[in-house]
């Protein structure tokens, strides 16, 4: 489970630094469920990777959800 999750933390760290994206949305562009990626987007909020972009947007409940970018979008760094 601790790969997976290595995984797909790489994968949303690599969507967010392509476009600003919901963890929804995130879930959708990844092929992934949101039940796997929502955790994912908390981890990598908490280690400082990710930040809130500032914008809202509905997710498929109707409920407005956080807009995530990536803080290292334009550094050489992962």
């Amino acid at each position: 489970i601790t790969d997976r999750a290595a995984t797909l933390r790489a994968a949303v760290r690599a969507a967010l630094k392509a476009d600003k994206l919901t963890a929804d949305e995130c879930a959708d562009v990844l092929g992934q469920s949101v039940l796997s990626i929502r955790p994912r987007v908390t981890e990598l909020s908490k280690m400082g990777e990710i930040e809130d972009a500032g914008e809202r947007r509905k997710n498929a409940s109707g409920r407005n959800a956080i807009v995530w970018r990536s803080k290292w979008k334009n550094t050489l760094f992962e």
